[in-house]
């Protein structure tokens, strides 16, 4: 019986990139231009839900809109250079490739920096879609029938759950393995170079 493709949904910061060094970078940016104070280095800290999420800590409620804004203005000059993949990255989707599987993004990053970075580096999924943080990320998960979905957060292994799809976890973020597995994820990696091994496992068993 034939079954159809797979998809496999990866999360950006902190899963397929190290956005550390261009979001501190940016962050410290925005603090010189605005004349507002921001620990740039506790907010790398905790990446993964929206930018507003962090800007609230920083602005007043009716600021956020704008500095938001402002933020993703001046990131392509400041942060897409500064920002590497992540070890194991473009192996991880090569595997899904050659399984004869799809790759797509799911991110909560504002969708045309995430294509930036993705550009930037040479990552080439089969879709970018953006601006969407856990639960969230089950639309265009279910929209592209994702079987797996790949990520870091808590938030995205909610995604995930909310999806339907498997939860793969990566403990390369701000979330270590035991509150990933808390979160309800189905496997935990330390990092992305263990994907490949499972998908190849994944894939027989799943058939």
């Amino acid at each position: 019986m034939a079954h159809m493709a797979l998809t496999v949904g990866f999360d950006l910061d902190m899963t397929l990139i190290d956005s550390r060094p261009g979001i501190r970078a940016c962050y410290r940016a925005l603090s010189e231009r605005t004349g507002t104070y921001i620990d740039a280095d506790l907010a790398v800290t905790r990446l993964g839900p929206p930018l507003a999420e962090e800007l609230i800590n920083w602005f007043p409620a009716e600021k956020v809109q704008v500095m938001a804004d402002l933020y993703r203005e001046m990131y392509p000059s400041i942060a897409i250079a500064a920002t590497p993949a992540m070890t194991g990255a473009r192996e991880a989707i090569a595997a899904v490739r050659e399984a004869g599987g799809r790759a797509i993004v799911v991110t909560a990053k504002y969708e045309p920096n995430a294509k930036l970075h993705l550009a930037h580096l040479g990552i080439e999924p089969d879709a970018v879609i953006g601006d969407l943080w856990a639960e969230q990320k089950a639309e265009a998960l279910r929209e592209h029938d994702a079987g797996v979905y790949v990520g870091d957060h808590v938030g995205d292994v909610r995604g995930a759950r909310a999806a339907g799809a498997l939860s793969v976890a990566v403990a390369t973020g701000p979330c270590p393995e035991e509150e990933l597995r808390a979160a309800g994820a189905d496997v935990v990696l330390t990092d992305l170079t263990g994907f490949p091994r499972w998908l190849s496992d994944y894939r027989p068993a799943r058939a």
